[in-house]
């Protein structure tokens, strides 16, 4: 499962910020950032650099089941005749490298998304400028060069290798202005608390929740109910978590088929 590696951007705007050390403001962002991107469900990147052994997806990979059919003089995968809304016979394309909305081949690599950006692309040990691929639908790696992804690899040889494919990147959506300002507010808040005379943030919540005395009553909300929520208890940290995940799903909704054949990743050594 993805982690945070690098803090997020923050703009703070506190005076613990201001007499903070380099260290120690750079320890609390990360730790701000990393909270954040577990509540909002793990979908807020970046995430830590994922190295992965994608496939390259073949025409026939997208034929429904029993095949389809195939045409003399065709090679660019199955096709399915059917009627037009005019009427007339058309033959539609099964192939998952070419689309009616291109005049040719694309090769591609399916990632699991959404991807953040591109660390690097090795391929054959040599890696590809950037200028040479692009990502579609926040998880489709294309070729732009005129060339074509391999069509099978060697598994078995370390990443770098002759006749091996390896794509790194960080997995994650764009982080916008209000995810900047709620880990802004995460992080002075976490700030304060190192202080020394600071009385929240990292320091210890007092277990009293209520007190009476001289006919004065105080009550402050138990912080446990408000972090079995799934919630920090500061105000635009919150009402940013309400707007991106609304429901506390701890991570993004997937669905998977027996058909794709998701990319390897090594985890050991």
């Amino acid at each position: 499962m993805a982690e945070v590696c690098d803090p997020w951007p923050v703009e703070l705007c506190c005076k613990a910020a201001e007499d903070a050390d380099e260290e120690t403001l750079a320890r609390w962002t990360l730790v701000a950032s990393q909270i954040l991107f577990r509540l909002s469900g793990r979908r807020w990147g970046p995430s830590c650099p994922i190295t992965v052994r994608p496939c390259k997806q073949s025409c026939a990979d997208s034929s429904p089941p029993g095949g389809g059919l195939w045409f003399p003089g065709q090679s660019t995968g199955g096709w399915a005749p059917y009627i037009g809304a005019d009427g007339a016979w058309r033959n539609a394309s099964l192939c998952g490298c070419a689309s009616s909305c291109s005049c040719t081949e694309l090769c591609e690599l399916r990632l699991d998304g959404p991807v953040y950006d591109v660390v690097e692309v090795l391929v054959d040990g040599e890696a590809l400028v950037p200028e040479a691929y692009r990502i579609d639908n926040g998880n489709t790696l294309v070729r732009t060069d005129g060339e074509c992804w391999p069509t099978c690899q060697d598994m078995a040889a370390p990443c770098g290798a002759p006749g091996t494919v390896c794509v790194t990147y960080r997995a994650g959506l764009q982080l916008d202005k209000s995810a900047i300002a709620a880990v802004s507010e995460l992080t002075c808040h976490l700030l304060k608390g190192c202080n020394p005379g600071g009385g929240c943030g990292c320091r210890a919540n007092p277990n009293i929740t209520r007190v009476q005395r001289q006919g004065v009553e105080m009550e402050r909300a138990d912080p446990s109910l408000v972090y079995a929520d799934g919630r920090t208890g500061l105000p635009f940290a919150d009402l940013w978590l309400s707007a991106v995940n609304p429901y506390g799903q701890p991570s993004a909704s997937r669905v998977y088929s027996p058909d794709y054949r998701r990319p390897r990743r090594t985890t050991w050594p």
